[in-house]
């Protein structure tokens, strides 16, 4: 069990995220010394953790009781200064750190980009492009003349020629595969490509030549030939005969009639798997029949895809199929169709989380912001500062700015929520940053610096208001600051100290050691045989004094069923139903016939009821030692600290 699983655990249940409650006039129902907790606050926990539960006076009172110890362990997690550890401050950092991002993100975007990726999912395109590279760090003059570039390209297409004679003109497209496919991508799907792309394939219409689109390998042109409905994924098995020279018109010739003789092979009832063990060469699926793991569109070479999607019902063979790899022969093993929304949801969550569609979330949530605190910055708080940009030698190497009348730099530049940023504070910014100066001038680098800092200064301040503006949020972070309070004070005063505390673990096993019994026990050996037959013969070895080897290798020669023996120590719960059956007496051998077996008991001892050794059972004296000191810790809490729970208004829980 990891750490963060324990923590979860002392919250009460998995965390999950709920609606906010009001608070303003809110009723107090538990304090605790001077921390008082809201009836709301209460009710939003409980009804967390009893979802499925009948609520009644007795269910509220008994969850209060658990509540009221929670409450006394951390405030005395508090009063020893747990709370100010540093390795406390940094976890809970960590926790609030990945709890906060979902409120700094547009969240409404969110929803649209997820529900449009899925209807997207729904559709695949078949698009050509071209490519003129261009680094996303490229200079304005180099940016432009790479648009430049494309749209030259784009123009000869639009005026009559080719898209792929253009594409492999001489100063044509700079993909390199554009030798190999003449800018043909084949089929694709959301996600296989990169979003500004996958955007404009998405959006222009079928038949009709993009405007140039910038992704970070530079700028595109697509031109989309058709659209289709998704074909969903397939799972298939291949027998491949690979070509030993694709030019050599006679071994390609071969590795063809090879393919069509396996394929005669199974028309006459042959095994696909062992002949694809047989005969394939693709080392990788030979060994397991040919199978392969579920694709879908974009997967495998086109020819391949076409043919396993063209078999319409499992266990179907498909005619030789030629590739570039070889020639195929596909076995259709299972299908599924697109998935729906509700099953897909969450996986398209996470993955517009992780691509570039991240940004525009973000983005929309810092221009919401700058709407919502009004955030416009007063450039001309910035004279001195553009004019110390001026200077050849600001942001050269280690460089930043130097403003020789600093008192000017005390006007406002902007504010947020009534919080002031001076043209200072920006100044410092400027030159406590790592600033490469390119090719901007000192004006231009002054500006995108002061977007920067504009947007960070606004996502840090937003994310110091989560609490105050998410009821909810505020209650998870009480939650996390409560549960590693609670676990690393639960360490030391109860599971740690009952592993290492040996004295009063043997104490506390002396005085308790009633509660940990043996129930009876039978020492012997069981005998489990064919047939009466094989019993008679285990009877008479036994009596001439034939070991237990010897007797089971005498009568397993013929059939290793005909006997199975086991020796030990049993309680008769550990064997209940066939003790049950038995009539067991020390130094006899009791028969049952049990599952068309007949089983001999040979009791060699009837062990009455005594306690457990401490060293027989150490994990269970263990747990019940540390239930022992967390009982007397609640105990000197519940003494130590005032609490006074308000049962009207904890009753109105409904």
């Amino acid at each position: 069990m990891t750490r963060s699983t324990i923590v979860f655990s002392l919250l009460f249940s998995v965390l999950l995220s709920f609606s906010a409650l009001a608070q303003n006039g809110d009723q107090i129902v538990l304090t605790v010394e001077d921390e008082q907790v809201t009836l709301s606050d209460f009710e939003a926990i409980f009804m967390k953790n009893n979802r499925d539960s009948v609520i009644t006076q007795a269910s509220l009172d008994e969850y209060m009781e658990l509540f009221i110890n929670f409450k006394l362990k951390v405030r005395e997690a508090v009063e020893e200064g747990l709370d100010t550890n540093a390795a406390f401050q940094r976890e809970l950092q960590g926790y609030r750190k990945q709890l906060s991002r979902p409120y700094l993100i547009d969240n409404e975007l969110l929803d649209e980009l997820v529900q449009e990726a899925f209807e997207r999912k729904s559709q695949e395109v078949n698009a050509s492009h071209i490519l003129i590279k261009c680094d996303q760090n490229a200079t304005p003059e180099d940016t432009l003349k790479a648009y430049n570039r494309i749209m030259e390209l784009r123009k000869r297409i639009e005026g009559g020629e080719d898209f792929a004679a253009v594409a492999t003109s001489k100063g044509g497209s700079e993909d390199p595969s554009v030798r190999e496919n003449e800018g043909n991508l084949g089929w694709f799907t959301a996600f296989q490509m990169v979003f500004p792309f996958e955007n404009a394939a998405y959006t222009t219409e079928v038949g009709k030549v993009s405007q140039p689109v910038r992704t970070r390998y530079g700028y595109h042109i697509l031109k989309v030939h058709d659209k289709r409905d998704a074909r969903g994924e397939i799972r298939v098995a291949h027998i491949m005969v690979r070509h030993k020279d694709k030019n050599d018109v006679q071994a390609k010739q071969e590795a063809e009639n090879k393919a069509r003789e396996i394929h005669k092979m199974l028309q006459e009832g042959s095994d696909f798997g062992e002949l694809a063990m047989r005969f394939s060469q693709d080392a990788s699926t030979s060994r397991n029949g040919g199978e392969l793991p579920w694709f879908g569109t974009g997967k495998m070479v086109e020819e391949f895809e076409d043919a396993a999607f063209a078999l319409k019902e499992d266990g179907q063979i498909s005619e030789p199929v030629e590739t570039t790899y070889g020639w195929h022969i596909i076995k259709r093993l299972e299908y599924r169709g697109v998935p729906d929304f509700a099953s897909q949801e969450s996986d398209i969550r996470k993955r517009v989380s992780r691509d570039s569609r991240a940004e525009l979330t973000k983005q929309s949530f810092i221009n919401k912001l700058k709407a919502e605190y009004g955030v416009n910055p007063i450039t001309k708080s910035l004279k001195d500062i553009y004019k110390a940009a001026d200077d050849d030698s600001a942001f050269v190497g280690s460089n930043g700015i130097k403003v020789k009348k600093m008192k000017k730099l005390s006007k406002e530049l902007f504010s947020i929520d009534g919080n002031v940023y001076t043209a200072k504070d920006f100044y410092e910014h400027l030159n406590t940053s790592k600033i490469r100066r390119r090719d901007m001038t000192g004006r231009e680098i002054v500006d995108s610096e002061l977007n920067k800092y504009i947007e960070r200064e606004l996502m840090s301040y937003e994310d110091s208001q989560l609490e105050r503006k998410y009821n909810d949020f505020r209650l998870l972070m009480n939650e996390y600051h409560d549960g590693i309070l609670l676990f690393e004070l639960t360490d030391r005063k109860v599971w740690s100290k009952a592993v290492k505390d040996t004295t009063g673990l043997e104490a506390f096993y002396e005085a308790n050691k009633m509660n940990f019994m043996w129930e009876e026990r039978v020492n012997g050996t069981i005998f489990t045989c064919a047939d009466k037959k094989i019993a008679k013969s285990v009877r008479k070895m036994l009596k001439r004094g034939k070991t237990l080897v010897e007797i089971k290798d005498e009568l397993n020669k013929t059939s290793s069923l005909n006997l199975s023996l086991e020796e030990g120590t049993w309680e008769r719960s550990d064997k209940a139903e066939l003790f049950a059956k038995a009539e067991l007496v020390s130094g006899e051998i009791a028969e049952v016939e049990m599952n068309g077996q007949i089983v001999l008991i040979q009791v060699n001892e009837l062990i009455a009821p005594t306690p457990k050794a401490l060293n027989e059972a150490r994990g269970m004296i263990t747990a019940e030692y540390q239930n022992s000191l967390e009982q007397q810790w609640i105990e000197e809490l519940r003494a130590k600290y005032s609490y006074q729970v308000n049962r009207e208004v904890l009753y109105m829980i409904k």
